[in-house]
Formats: C-alpha cells, structure tokens, sequence
C-alpha cells in the first residue's frame, strides 16, 4: 500500500513546481546583521510563506492567477550571520544560476543589503540593466559606521557598479541632506511619490532589462509596523497596486522584496500585506 506520507515542503502558495519547469525562482535570504535600527528581518522570509496560505493565487488586481505560470520556491539560503561579503557572495551565485538556467529570480529578504547579491548577477548578465527602487530611505551613503557593506548604502553599492542614470528611486522621505544632494546628480530620486513614474516607464520601454527592489518601509507605517526602519508619510496599499500597474509593460528580469520584520506587528497585518506585495509583483512580472 503506497503510504500517505510525504515530504513537508514549505512554500509560497502556488509555487511548488519543479526547478527545471519553472519560469521564476523564489529564494530567502534571512539575513540582518548589518540592521542599525530593530532587527528581526531574518524572520520575514519563513513567515510569508506560512501566511501566505491566506491568499488565493489569482489576484482580482491583476486579473492573473499564479496557478497559470510555473513557479517554484526552492527555500531559504544558509547564510554566515556577522558575515556580509560572504553572505552576499552566496546571493550572487544562488541569483546568477536562476540566470543561468533562463528563469527569473525573486529573492525575499532579510535586511536591504541582501537585495546587492541578486542586483549583481543580474547587472552580470543585463549589463544595461535599470534598476528602480522603492523606499522610504535613499539607501546612498557611502558607508554607514565605517562599514561599506550596510543596508543603509546598498543602493550606493550599486551605483558603483551601474553608474549615472541608470537608478530610478521613488517615494523616498528619509536621508542625510548630502545623499538628496548627491542624488541630484546620480540617480533619478523622487521625494515621498512617484509622480514621475509613469514617465520613467515610457522613457525605459519594453526592451531594456529592469530590476526591481522594494523595501517594504515604503508603506506607511499606519499599515505597515512590522518593519526594522518605521518611517511616517508613506504609501498605501492602492498606491502600490497603481505602481505594480504602471510598471507592467517593463521587461522585468529580476526583483526582490525586503524588511519586513515580523515581530513588531502583532496583527499580522505586516505579513499579510508583504504577501499581498510578492504575489501582486510575481503576476506583473510574469507575461
């Protein structure tokens, strides 16, 4: 008699095909070591998963359902705590095998910094790649401590490898005066909206390779407390669906969605709009 027993395979809903069928790849990356503020981000990765069960995989936003693609969910990294040059060394080589294989990487995080490791496989292999960002912090300084590896300058970080016009920030509220200054000149940086979106979509196309990083700190934090950085005057769930609209006609090669941390939202609220979040953005990506 076959037995009724089976493998316990934890995944986000909908996404448990296997690797060699999948057309996007989830990963973890449950890392906060360089969180300067209230850790826990290391958590968000396992607690989406568990709540994302909440959820249907069709999106009435959208009008798609993730049981219509090919998706798998191939679980958390191991990751050196106290270690970020390793740990991001990890990311890259998890993010540029997704590559290799000619699907999509979708890495859930963990602190701001871990999106670098996935940003520079992509740019490796989309070296005209467009990066847009979303946040309430700039993300540019140059080194936060003393340290240059911090989820503070991660944007930075990659600056320095994508060069000038190549970074579209957006609903950003939060930052010393010099990286609004420096900004100026280095990136596009739209404070606390994103207005000029819809142009930045239209100058992009549909043919360039676009990234996409969203820090879950761009919420208000009325809806969103469970996050290391809580910072007042930012958007709404509606503003992100109108934003995941605007950005469908994108050649979207990869993205990530970072900081929440689950144990300061006793409600589940947090989690529950982080789920909200990843499925809305799979369903744009996928065409």
């Amino acid at each position: 008699m076959r037995s009724k027993l089976h493998s316990n395979i934890h995944t986000f809903i909908g996404c448990d095909t296997a690797f060699d069928d999948a057309e996007l790849v989830i990963f973890g990356a449950p890392f906060d070591s360089t969180t300067s503020f209230r850790p826990g981000t290391r958590f968000a990765a396992d607690y989406i998963r568990m709540d994302s069960f909440g959820l249907e995989t069709y999106s009435p936003y959208m009008d798609k359902d993730l049981a219509d693609y090919q998706l798998t969910d191939i679980g958390n990294l191991d990751l050196p705590f106290g270690n970020a040059a390793k740990a991001l060394e990890v990311i890259e080589e998890t993010a540029a095998e997704i590559l290799e294989a000619g699907k999509v990487p979708f890495l859930i995080g963990g602190e701001h910094l871990v999106s670098l490791g996935t940003i520079r496989a992509a740019y490796k292999k989309y070296p005209n790649m467009k990066l847009l960002h979303f946040d309430a912090h700039t993300d540019l300084r140059d080194h936060y401590m003393g340290e240059s590896l911090s989820h503070a300058a991660v944007i930075r970080r990659s600056w320095d490898f994508m060069g000038d016009g190549t970074i579209f920030q957006f609903c950003i509220r939060s930052g010393e005066k010099w990286e609004f200054e420096w900004a100026k000149t280095h990136t596009h940086l739209e404070k606390f909206s994103y207005d000029t979106l819809q142009s930045v979509v239209e100058k992009l196309g549909t043919e360039d390779p676009i990234y996409i990083t969203i820090d879950l700190d761009v919420f208000d934090p009325s809806i969103f407390s469970g996050t290391g950085t809580p910072e007042p005057g930012g958007i709404f769930f509606k503003d992100m669906i109108e934003i995941l609209k605007t950005m469908a006609p994108l050649n979207i090669i990869g993205a990530d969605v970072v900081e929440l941390s689950p144990h300061y939202d006793q409600t589940g609220v947090s989690t529950a709009t982080a789920c909200k979040v990843i499925r809305e953005l799979m369903l744009t990506m996928l065409k």
